[in-house]
């Protein structure tokens, strides 16, 4: 039988304090999920779980999330051989974020990109305009023999 969850409840303390596990998803029955690497705490990424993604990831122990983009749950890695096996997973103070701290197989690469983190560029800036520059260009696979792009 597929997990469920039930809604939140109506009194704040209970959804703050109580035991249930009762995520507040949004008008689009997405949760934000914050993915760190569970051995240096790493940010790899954040995407967006529906309640068949989290029900998934919780029951298979593998990261599962919903593809805004592409309308459609995705099991990440499963193209790259970068599985994310989840080792923790925490909830925020009301519920309508996620926290998972996984390990990654394959390349130990998160981004599609072929780095390690989605997180590679810092924002600054120069001359008056907002820049992006790439901290970590180091590629863990070469995006194209993966998902045959340029």
């Amino acid at each position: 039988m597929p997990l469920t969850f039930a809604p939140p409840p109506k009194d704040k303390v209970e959804l703050e304090t109580g035991s249930a596990f009762t995520p507040r998803f949004d008008e689009k029955g997405l949760v934000t999920a914050v993915v760190t690497d569970a051995l240096d705490g790493v940010l790899l990424m954040v995407a967006h779980m529906n309640a068949e993604a989290l029900a998934l990831t919780i029951d298979t122990g593998v990261a599962h999330y919903y593809s805004r983009s592409r309308n459609r749950l995705w099991k990440k890695g499963e193209s790259s051989g970068n599985l994310q096996t989840v080792k923790e997973i925490r909830t925020d103070c009301d519920q309508d974020a996620v926290w998972l701290k996984v390990t990654v197989a394959g390349h130990d690469a998160t981004c599609h990109t072929g780095r390690r983190s989605c997180f590679y560029r810092t924002v600054g800036v120069e001359e008056g305009k907002a820049t992006a520059s790439i901290d970590d260009d180091h590629r863990h696979f070469d995006p194209a023999d993966i998902y045959g792009q340029r």
